[in-house]
């Protein structure tokens, strides 16, 4: 797939007051500081079109871009955020969670680790609540360009082991980064093939 088009669509707080055209879509979620504004911006070839920053927690609502005319890529504000108050916190898992259990739009959620980092206690229980729900979702490895392939290997592989403590089958699984773009391909390839099925 080729993105020949992605448009900024709406901000909202709730899935009530998202976009009213029903078209597929495909959510980003992450932890704190793990580089989701910088891979959609990558992934859409487009430097300024979700906002990066230093400051974890700077997307606060649910952001829609239609992609294509044809498709949703949405950016949600994401979990893990230790800097912001425990209320700001639990608006923001709200938030999330009113969105990823109500929009019956949604196709697929990436789930973005830190390739350099072990899994954490949070995203292993956020991992595991989307199975719970029955949410369908892929993991993507961030930062992959910060670490030598050696060590981005072994990382990877430890963390697939974590993982399969808890899941006898692991989601699609992919490894990016938003610098050299290693990734976009495949990951634009894979949501491509699951709106062609959606079109049968």
């Amino acid at each position: 797939m080729k993105i020949k088009k992605a448009v900024f669509a709406g901000s909202c707080a709730s899935v009530k007051d998202k976009p009213k055209e029903k078209l597929p879509e495909f959510a980003f979620i992450g932890r704190s500081n793990v580089g989701k504004s910088s891979l959609i911006n990558m992934l859409c070839g487009m430097n300024k079109l979700a906002h990066t920053s230093s400051t974890p927690g700077k997307t606060v609502c649910i952001n829609h871009f239609m992609i294509n005319d044809s498709w949703f890529l949405v950016d949600l504000p994401g979990y893990g955020y230790a800097k912001l108050s425990g209320s700001i916190r639990e608006k923001l898992a709200d938030m999330n969670n009113g969105y990823i259990t109500g929009s019956e739009e949604l196709v697929l959620l990436f789930v973005l680790l830190d390739s350099r980092l072990p899994l954490q206690k949070i995203d292993l229980d956020f991992l595991n609540g989307l199975g719970e729900a029955g949410v369908p979702f892929s993991i993507i490895f961030t930062k992959s360009d910060k670490s030598g392939k050696d060590k981005l290997e072994k990382a990877i592989e430890l963390n697939k082991k974590e993982l399969y403590k808890y899941w006898e089958e692991l989601p699609e699984i992919f490894i990016s980064s938003a610098k050299d773009k290693t990734g976009r391909e495949e990951i634009l390839k894979y949501i491509g093939t699951i709106i062609n099925t959606l079109k049968i």
